[in-house]
């Protein structure tokens, strides 16, 4: 089945909140609906006809140091890992760094797990950026919910306020 993009501005009905209001801010960001059992990587790519190299995740890394706990959305294309407990974690001088809990990554980010994106995260998080998502010219990313993703290019996600790009993958 093919994807049907169309302007994310024009259907922020398939947008969590916070992102519909962080859309404007960017140029070209498209948005297609599919079926929310499929918003996982692998069965969305297998059933949509998209490449696992045009895909990227968005990961939340809780980084703890001295009791206190910060979060980073990590973005990498879905052919990668992130080097959360070297690259991630040293880069936030963290004593420890791992994946967030999902339910403090949908209530922290007003987004459902499996569609959380870096558009429209909390102002005060850093966005760290792979190298190779930053090049891309197009990458297919979550919408905030499962019934959709969006198309952006890598330097749309590089250009967001708070991103950082970085080797990312370990």
């Amino acid at each position: 089945m093919a994807l049907h993009w169309v302007p994310a501005n024009d259907r922020t009905d398939l947008l969590a909140d916070p992102v519909a209001l962080a859309v404007p801010e960017l140029e070209g960001v498209e948005v297609a609906e599919i079926d929310p059992e499929l918003a996982d990587t692998a069965a969305f790519c297998e059933r949509y006809g998209v490449t696992l190299d045009e895909s990227a995740n968005c990961v939340v890394v809780a980084a703890k140091r001295g009791g206190e706990t910060r979060y980073v959305a990590c973005m990498v294309l879905a052919t990668m890992r992130v080097d959360v407990n070297g690259v991630v974690r040293r880069h936030l001088d963290a004593r420890k760094a791992s994946f967030a809990p999902m339910a403090d990554a949908v209530e922290l980010t007003g987004m459902e797990y499996g569609g959380i994106t870096p558009l429209g995260l909390p102002a005060d998080w850093p966005i760290l950026v792979d190298s190779h998502v930053a090049e891309h010219p197009r990458v297919v990313i979550g919408s905030g919910v499962r019934r959709s993703k969006l198309a952006v290019s890598g330097a749309a996600l590089a250009g967001l306020k708070n991103a950082e790009v970085l080797p990312l993958a370990g």
